[in-house]
């Protein structure tokens, strides 16, 4: 049974390490998930698994990661979502989310999202979050705005070698 540090009504996040290469194959590794996130729309399996040490080393260096997250009724991988550093600034951080395929149209990203939005500002007081989003990417683009984030400007992604249209969400006081 895992540990979880955070928790919503359904989900439970977690903490990535080395043995989860198996979950995050199951994510990364399938191109319906990837077809957003690099340039040519799949993840290798040696990219899978830098991606993994990606979010391990996030975590050891900043306290963050693109946490796994987990329904807590049966413990079932449903993805990723969480934070991670966002330029300079480190009242700063960006947020995102990446569910398996059968979990889509669950409602889960939102839940998610929202767990991880008050978690940034309650226990790391971060000033404001950031998202963006391929802008092919029309669901993750509804998503961002209902969760209150406010169009900025379009920012560069070199792993998709896009402009994404980005957001801010402002701590609300």
């Amino acid at each position: 049974m895992r540990e979880y540090f955070l928790t919503s009504d359904r989900l439970g996040f977690s903490l990535w390490t080395e043995d989860d290469l198996a979950y995050a194959n199951t994510l990364w590794g399938d191109p319906a998930v990837t077809r957003y996130l690099v340039s040519d729309g799949v993840m290798t399996p040696d990219e899978v698994r830098e991606r993994l040490i990606h979010e391990i080393n996030n975590y050891l260096a900043h306290g963050i990661q693109y946490w796994p997250i987990f329904l807590k009724s049966s413990s079932e991988f449903v993805g990723c979502c969480g934070l991670r550093p966002h330029g300079d600034d480190s009242n700063v951080l960006e947020m995102g989310v990446h569910l398996v395929k059968v979990q889509w149209k669950k409602g889960i990203a939102t839940e998610a999202c929202k767990a991880v939005i008050s978690y940034a500002f309650e226990q790391l007081h971060v000033e404001s979050l950031f998202a963006g989003h391929n802008p092919r990417n029309l669901v993750s683009a509804t998503l961002i705005k209902d969760l209150g984030f406010v169009y900025v400007n379009d920012e560069f992604y070199p792993s998709t070698g896009l402009m994404h249209p980005s957001y801010n969400l402002l701590i609300k006081h």
